[in-house]
């Protein structure tokens, strides 16, 4: 195949909302449904790349969509292999706007598009091409378990995620008293015995003698983590709660780019640092986010992008978890496949994830 069959011919977008099962929410955010842009790169003669960026609730999903779309003469007519060039290239033309928000979730977009054609055009599925490490990876049930549930709710949930085969899963708390949160926590605790890992997420909810206060009061439930204990930006406050606590700390969700990464890892802020997608721009980034982490001697988890963060699940030697949020299941055709509590790495091609066209005709995802 000549270099010119190789060209990225066009940049579409498709504008989606997909409803979430109930209302629900965290010590900071109530969701009803997830907004997304769909993005397909093109080529001349080759495959297509696809990747996706989006919002709580479709909020501003608008702007995220034109966004993407005004970087499209950074990225047709280009070779999909150049992603390095395009990424900086992309990078240079962001400076104005600033290297944050929705300019860096349109980049993540095209960057995970772009990579899905150079995986498909080498026949290989990216955690291979990216260097396998493994071929499957351990995962934690993320989609439900939330502040705004009842403990009787919470127990049948966290009853059927075993049920599902998980070996663990995630639960939110940051409630006005700590002792409210305890409650919650013993009753999963009770109802899923020893043996399942449990996580607890604050959602950025408290101070950090607040959180110090209610981790003090979690560590007889030996929890893998507590996540986001104080708001995102408030290194110093992280390091605080995670000198106090034996339990890990881990956070790194809410912040963009291997820069962001390092100001967490720089404050001793975190014993597992979770990067987004979205968040990081795309595979490019985010595979320089866990190599840096690595310097550090520090774990990496991905938050959300279930699917797409298999590949690098498969390929970071540090990479210790994915979490497990099946939102974005109504867009794909291809399921996520959960064996022996572990989450298997798709050996397709590309991210071995496709839109699934016809579910979104039957509109299971309904265009805003």
């Amino acid at each position: 195949m000549s270099t010119t069959s190789h060209t990225i011919t066009a940049l579409e977008t498709e504008v989606v909302e997909i409803p979430l099962p109930r209302s629900m929410g965290t010590s900071i955010h109530r969701m009803h449904s997830i907004g997304c842009v769909l993005v397909t790169l093109r080529t001349a003669d080759g495959p297509s790349g696809e990747g996706l960026a989006f919002t709580l609730n479709a909020d501003r999903i608008r702007a995220f969509d034109e966004t993407v779309r005004g970087l499209s003469p950074y990225v047709v007519g280009q070779d999909p292999r150049n992603v390095e060039k395009v990424f900086a290239d992309i990078w240079g033309a962001l400076n104005p706007t600033g290297h944050k928000g929705i300019t860096i979730g349109a980049l993540s977009a095209i960057d995970v598009a772009m990579w899905d054609i150079v995986g498909k055009l080498a026949d290989m599925p990216l955690a291979k091409l990216f260097g396998g490490m493994r071929d499957r990876v351990d995962t934690y049930a993320s989609s439900g378990l939330w502040l705004s549930d009842s403990i009787d709710d919470l127990v049948t949930e966290a009853e059927g995620f075993v049920q599902q085969g998980f070996w663990g899963m995630k639960i939110r708390v940051g409630s006005d008293f700590a002792e409210t949160d305890v409650e919650r926590v013993r009753a999963i605790r009770t109802a899923v015995g020893p043996e399942v890992d449990l996580y607890v997420d604050i959602n950025q909810g408290l101070s950090p003698k607040h959180a110090i206060r209610l981790g003090r009061k979690l560590e007889e439930f030996n929890l893998v983590w507590i996540e986001e204990p104080v708001a995102y930006s408030d290194l110093a406050g992280h390091a605080m709660v995670r000198a106090a606590l034996d339990t890990p700390i881990a956070s790194g969700e809410t912040e963009y780019t291997r820069f962001g990464m390092q100001s967490y890892l720089d404050a001793g802020a975190v014993d597992v640092l979770m990067p987004d997608l979205q968040r990081m721009g795309g595979y490019t980034e985010f595979r320089r986010a866990c190599a840096l982490a690595s310097t550090h001697n520090v774990g990496v988890s991905s938050h959300f992008f279930t699917e797409y963060s298999l590949a690098i699940a498969g390929s970071s030697p540090n990479c210790v978890s994915v979490e497990h949020v099946d939102w974005f299941q109504p867009l794909f055709t291809e399921p996520l496949e959960l064996d022996g509590g572990q989450l298997v790495i798709p050996d397709r091609p590309g991210t071995g994830y496709t839109f699934d066209r016809n579910a979104l005709d039957r509109r299971s995802a309904v265009t805003t």
